[in-house]
Order: structure tokens, then sequence, then C-alpha cells
């Protein structure tokens, strides 16, 4: 399988993934090597990768943060900073982030700020973070329960994308990170979504091509916009409403959080539906989403009461600006429109829509 080049950083799979990362280690020579993990991914990758990491007698560290969303803070990178400075890091140094998307997006954070930022290499465990979390530069962490408020965009050197990892995964994980792939058919390729919503047509043999094939679409993306001006904002289709969904969920001690990809799911749901009022999607559309959506996405039960609470969650959503919500919605499978405005009222309509699946 190819690598897949980026504007700064090289996405390597499976066979080159620990040729490339000795090679990487060799030319750079780093002063000291630290890995971040988490609790899951310090029991069940952490082996794998010490096993294969040709140091040549630098120092390796291992750090390790809880796992799950809700320690995706500051207060958790204050700790990390805090280690890299008492294990003497400098600017030299090299950071490997193994893990889902949180450790990736913290990492990214730590390392991009670190002493003005050291150089780190992204090895994505999950799938979520294989096609989206660790791909494209975007790191940061929560403030509170808001979702990515405090981040910068800063690409790795690398990121090593060993599907094998995949092993270790949870399904429910692994069917978070199936929204996002989702995401990427639905705003650019019809094949691609319907590859996908066929998956009693495939077994796990494909999966390594898909996957190959979000990298690609979401790397095509990001190389055109970087800083999101314009066209990466597409990518955002499904988490306006998501993200405010997950963390009125993470916030809410009466509900239980939900996975990223499951939020996203029910945003994307919502979203479509939006889109035929407001881009004119065609209503077969509608269906054949919804139907290829709810074959893996379990509905959640979202009351009336919740809902206002959520509609204020919006505000904070980073695509706003001078005081709109935006969105991005479809005019059609594969033909996205940003910076869409969508009343509350529309907003309410799509969750009667929901709800009544």
């Amino acid at each position: 399988m190819k690598s897949i080049p980026t504007k700064s950083a090289v996405v390597y799979f499976n066979s080159d993934v620990y040729i490339e990362l000795n090679r990487h280690i060799k030319n750079t020579n780093p002063s000291s090597i630290f890995i971040l993990v988490d609790t899951n991914t310090h029991n069940y990758c952490l082996p794998q990768v010490l096993s294969k990491l040709e140091s040549n007698n630098i120092v390796v560290e291992v750090m390790e943060i809880p796992e799950g969303e809700e320690h995706k803070t500051i207060d958790i990178c204050t700790g990390v900073w805090e280690a890299l400075s008492e294990y003497n890091a400098d600017r030299k140094s090299l950071m490997i982030n193994l893990g889902g998307g949180v450790v990736t997006d913290l990492g990214g954070f730590v390392a991009s700020t670190y002493m003005r930022g050291i150089d780190y290499i992204n090895v994505p465990t999950s799938l979520l973070a294989m096609v989206d979390a660790s791909v494209g530069g975007k790191t940061g962490v929560d403030l509170g329960s808001l979702k990515n408020q405090i981040g910068v965009i800063s690409e790795g050197s690398m990121v090593l994308i060993d599907t094998s990892f995949l092993d270790t995964l949870p399904q429910n994980h692994m069917i978070s990170g199936y929204a996002e792939m989702i995401k990427h058919g639905l705003i650019t390729d019809k094949n691609y979504w319907d590859t996908l919503t066929q998956l009693e047509k495939l077994d796990i043999s494909d999966l390594d091509q898909l996957i190959y094939d979000s990298v690609v679409i979401k790397n095509n993306i990001v190389s055109e916009d970087p800083t999101e001006k314009g066209l990466r904002k597409i990518l955002n289709f499904g988490h306006t409403l998501g993200h405010a969904i997950e963390s009125y969920f993470l916030q809410n001690a009466d509900k239980s959080p939900l996975l990223h990809g499951e939020a996203i799911a029910i945003g994307m749901l919502l979203e479509t539906y939006l889109s035929t009022i407001v881009c004119g999607m065609s209503l077969d559309e509608l269906a054949n989403i919804t139907e290829g959506i709810l074959k893996s996405f379990q509905k959640v039960k979202i009351n009336h009461q919740d809902l206002e609470v959520i509609i204020r969650l919006l505000k904070h959503d980073k695509k706003n600006s001078h005081g709109k919500v935006k969105f991005v919605l479809l005019n059609a499978i594969g033909k996205p429109t940003i910076d869409c405005e969508v009343s509350n009222d529309l907003i309410f309509e799509a969750f009667d829509y929901y709800n009544n699946l």
C-alpha cells in the first residue's frame, strides 16, 4: 500500500511503518524520545512499538494519561508538559503519540507548544484516529465539555498507520470511526459511500483499502486548504450538531456519554434532513442516507427538553462567525455547500424527523 504525502507529513501504512519510524530516528538523531500512551494503548499497543523501535541508545520515556474524552483537558496537558520538563526534554526531543483521537489530538498540542514546538509523530490505534484525528494537523483539547476549543494546526513529521492495532479495538469504537468514513463518502464520493453502506458484501480484508481511501480523501482536502479558509470546512459535515450533542451528553450526569462517531452519526442524519430544506437535496437521497447510517448506528433518545441546551451549545461551534451558526449541508451526495445558515425552527424540525424514524 503506497504512502500518502501531505503538506508536511507523510502517512505510511503497515509494512512501512516501523521501517520509516526507525529511519526518521536515525536521520534526525533526537536527544530523547517520549511515547505518549493512554491506559489501554500502554497495555495493548506499546509492547509492539517498543519491540520494533530502534532507539540507537537514545533514552526512551513512556508517559501515560487516562483513557477517555473526559481527560482531553488542559490539566492533563499541564501534567504532560511538566513530565517533559522533569525528564529534560529539549527542542531536539521527539514525541510519539500512540493512541486514539484523544492521544493524537492532545499529544500533538503538547508537542506543538512545548518549547514552542518539538518534533512529533502520530501512531493512531483506533479507526477514528486513523481516518480522521491523526491526519491534517489539527491538535487540541476540550474546554470543559466544549469540543476542541483550545488548539493549533500543526503537522507532525509523519503518521504511521498499523491496522493490526484495530484487533485490540472494541466493536463500538470501530463503529465510531466508521462514522468519519461515511462522512468522507457523503461529502466527496458517492461510489465510496455506496461501498461503505454495503458492508455485508465486504470482509475484513477489504478494510485496509477502505481506510487508505478515506485517508486519501481527507488528505486531498486538507492539502488544498490546510488552515480551513474554505474547502476544508466540508469536513465538518455532521459536526455542527454532532459536536453540540456530544458535548451535551458529556456534561449531563443523567446521560450516558456518546462516542464521537455515535454523536456525529446523529449529526449527519439531522444535517441531511436540513439539506433537503435548505439545499434541495432529494427525498430519495435523504432516505438512502438515513437507511445507510441506521444500518450501523442505533437511535439515541433525545427529549424535547434536551434541545434547548443543545441549540445553545451551537454558539460555541468554531465555524461560526459574526454570531451566526454556519452549517455544512449537501446539495446531493458528494456535493457539499459550506456556510449555510439555518433557523432554530428548522433545527427543531430536523430533531422531529430524527425522533420519528
